[in-house]
């Protein structure tokens, strides 16, 4: 991935953002040849001069100082999400050599873990979105329509993002896809900032840009915000309605793998519901064990 290209296209899309007016700015009544603020007026704003901010715009300066970002993170009046993105883009880690990406998968501990645990849907992912488990109930929550064992097999594991734009199982299942996919874009956005080397990812991106004219179109203005906890509004094809609380928690094992984690309201419908799903979870579990031990005392007969 490209961060000078990167890091140009987040300041120009910051800058269309704001009206001088925003910012205390004359606007001269004029009409104004591009939209929001020009170079000239985000510089004076930063109090860099004009020179400068247009190398760095241009991806022609990869020393900022940790002053003249946070002038800028000012000037664009940026979250801090943003300006966290700003300096990932700004200060891109030195080249390195690049070789091809092992496949990652859950620590057994892990799996064990998730499995301990039959009332709460839990999947563990690698940095890409990628699922590398989930026990029966995150399984029948997301994407029951798919084998249980798929995350083991690299070929056709599932990744989250590239399924809520491009499987219509799990665009059905969001009540707000579209408010969905522009969380989840933003996460992502985030990610690629800092970790502009990793092919896999730079991969992703690029299949999802063409096939998947809203990812085009939602990855062009550059929305950014990292997303640990909240909450999803689901229409369940089992169990109807549901509004869950997640949970993104990074595990200290040094994989960088997160564990997602849902759960509801004590006592409310989606509490009832969610424990209709791990029944049902449950009862599928139960026969895919009973199919698994006919194939073994099969092959031993």
């Amino acid at each position: 991935m490209d961060t000078a290209t990167a890091l140009g296209d987040f300041l120009r899309n910051r800058r269309a953002r704001l009206q001088p007016e925003d910012v205390g700015l004359p606007a001269h009544g004029t009409r104004r040849r591009v939209p929001g603020l020009r170079r000239e007026e985000l510089a004076l704003l930063a109090g860099v001069s004009i020179t400068y901010y247009t190398h760095l715009e241009q991806g022609q300066s990869t020393n900022a100082s940790d002053s003249v970002l946070d002038a800028l993170a000012r000037a664009l009046r940026l979250t801090p999400d943003e300006h966290a993105h700003l300096r990932d883009l700004a200060r891109p880690p030195k080249a390195k050599r690049v070789r091809s990406p092992r496949p990652e998968y859950a620590r057994a501990a892990t799996r064990r873990l998730i499995g301990a645990m039959p009332q709460v849907p839990a999947v563990v992912l690698d940095g890409r979105n990628n699922v590398l488990a989930w026990n029966p109930l995150g399984h029948v929550l997301l994407a029951g329509h798919l084998g249980f064992t798929s995350p083991d097999d690299p070929a056709v594991r599932p990744n989250l993002t590239r399924m809520l734009f491009l499987d219509p199982h799990t665009r059905e299942l969001y009540t707000d896809w579209k408010s969905e996919a522009r969380v989840a874009l933003s996460a992502l956005r985030l990610v690629a900032g800092r970790n502009p080397e990793d092919r896999a990812l730079a991969e992703l991106i690029g299949s999802l840009m063409l096939r998947s004219p809203e990812f085009a179109a939602l990855w062009s203005r550059h929305p950014v915000r990292d997303c640990t906890v909240g909450t999803k509004v689901l229409h369940h094809p089992a169990v109807g309605a549901m509004t869950l609380d997640f949970e993104n928690l990074r595990l200290s094992d040094g994989t960088g793998h997160r564990m997602l984690l849902y759960s509801a309201a004590e006592s409310s419908p989606s509490d009832a519901a969610l424990r209709l799903l791990a029944g049902l979870a449950a009862d599928s579990e139960g026969h895919m064990l009973d199919h698994a031990h006919s194939d073994v005392v099969s092959s031993n007969s």
